[in-house]
């Protein structure tokens, strides 16, 4: 008969919040610690459980584990992207977490990329049954940085465009959502045409109007340097 998992769940971010409402939608059982508490009441966990998660910045990952999970027989599982450790197995959940927590159809959806060398998912995340995919750990920093690039720095710019909308030309910001929701669409259905707009047509002068309108502006840059990235890529 396969172990009833009893996981440790380390960090307070929104990873952690969601992975904790994750858990409790699924009835798996979980204590949690945080830098709030005490190293006392870290080691009592530890002595109880099958699986520690570290759910903290990449940077703290390593050491954490040297100085506090050394002595452990606990499967150590860590949700970095691009973090390549030799003390713990990695699987990134390609997902981004807001404050506000999602329901159970969409947590369940959720691909986790795991190391190539990792055990079995069951194994390694028992209960969850997320669709799961493996990546050799050579090719991680590389998958972080385009999840980083497609992700987080699109965000800025829909930010970026909505709040110039508001308050540098006093309309409205939700006028925008129809545009951004199609474009999303655009990219889930036919992801290799979605681009649009003056780099596609080679419409120079329009691009050069854009940069003059952004003078003084750091998203000029910004402007400029995927006009050199997309000129590369031809």
């Amino acid at each position: 008969m396969r172990q009833v998992p009893r996981y440790l769940l380390i960090g307070n971010g929104r990873v952690a919040r969601h992975i904790q409402h994750y858990f409790t939608q699924l009835g798996l059982s979980f204590t949690t610690w945080q830098r709030n508490q005490s190293f006392t009441e870290l080691q009592q966990h530890i002595n109880h459980v099958t699986h520690i998660l570290l759910l903290i910045s990449d940077q703290q990952i390593e050491e954490f584990i040297t100085l506090h999970l050394k002595n452990t027989n606990a499967l150590i599982v860590h949700f970095s992207g691009s973090l390549v450790s030799e003390k713990a197995y990695g699987a990134h959940p390609l997902m981004t977490f807001n404050q506000v927590l999602y329901n159970f159809d969409q947590y369940q959806r959720i691909p986790f990329v795991i190391d190539h060398d990792a055990p079995a998912f069951d194994t390694l995340l028992p209960g969850l049954h997320n669709p799961h995919v493996r990546l050799d750990k050579s090719l991680k920093a590389k998958y972080h940085a385009l999840c980083v690039l497609s992700g987080n720095f699109s965000c800025m710019l829909w930010q970026k465009l909505l709040t110039s909308i508001e308050e540098e030309f006093n309309l409205p910001a939700d006028i925008a959502q129809l545009y951004m929701q199609q474009q999303t669409q655009n990219l889930l259905t036919h992801p290799k045409t979605a681009l649009t707009g003056p780099l596609v047509r080679g419409d120079t002068l329009t691009i050069e109007k854009n940069l003059a309108a952004l003078e003084g502006d750091p998203f000029k840059e910004v402007y400029e340097s995927f006009v050199k990235c997309y000129q590369s890529l031809k």
